[in-house]
């Protein structure tokens, strides 16, 4: 590929499935987010996540796409005299427990360097033993190599990331 040769030439090393970087400059909130991270989502299409109580209550948001119904419902959302809390905006709804390996993965696997151990129960709540099997089976098709602190997916695995990504399903 001549694109990821004129990048490597000038320095960039690619860390992600569609992002490169010089080292010590990849994209810190990318990161936060591809590490399954908590992000305030703000304005019109914005998505958030918030982790309230691991692993039972990790709060997914959505904000309504359109700027005029954004406005709306800012409007609509405002709090009542008397009220100090105003109404949600938008939409919001808690992870089932049992997606949560899927939701971590769909993110984690992007990087070509994966995930820890310890980022995994960080971020989700669960034990790796959640998962292990399902790595397993993937080391064993050459889509996963086992990393002394974690896993990474292989070349294959990054070639073949949708259905790497897709085998967590729960």
């Amino acid at each position: 590929m001549r694109s990821a040769r004129v990048l490597a030439e000038a320095g960039y090393r690619q860390y992600e499935v569609s992002a490169y970087a010089r080292d010590g400059a990849r994209c810190r909130h990318n990161l936060n987010y591809w590490l399954f991270g908590d992000y305030l989502g703000l304005g019109a299409g914005a998505h958030g996540k918030l982790s309230i109580q691991k692993p039972a209550q990790i709060l997914r948001t959505a904000k309504p796409k359109q700027p005029r119904e954004y406005q709306a419902e800012i409007r609509r959302a405002a709090p009542l005299a008397g009220s100090c809390a105003p109404n949600a905006v938008g939409e919001t709804a808690f992870i089932a427990e049992a997606d949560l390996p899927f939701e971590f993965m769909l993110n984690a696997l992007r990087l070509n360097e994966g995930f820890t151990r310890d980022c995994f129960l960080e971020r989700t709540g669960l034990p790796l033993r959640t998962v292990e099997q399902k790595l397993s089976r993937a080391r064993v098709q050459g889509l996963m190599d086992e990393r002394p602190d974690g896993w990474q997916p292989t070349e294959l695995g990054r070639r073949f990331l949708n259905d790497l990504q897709g085998s967590f399903l729960a």
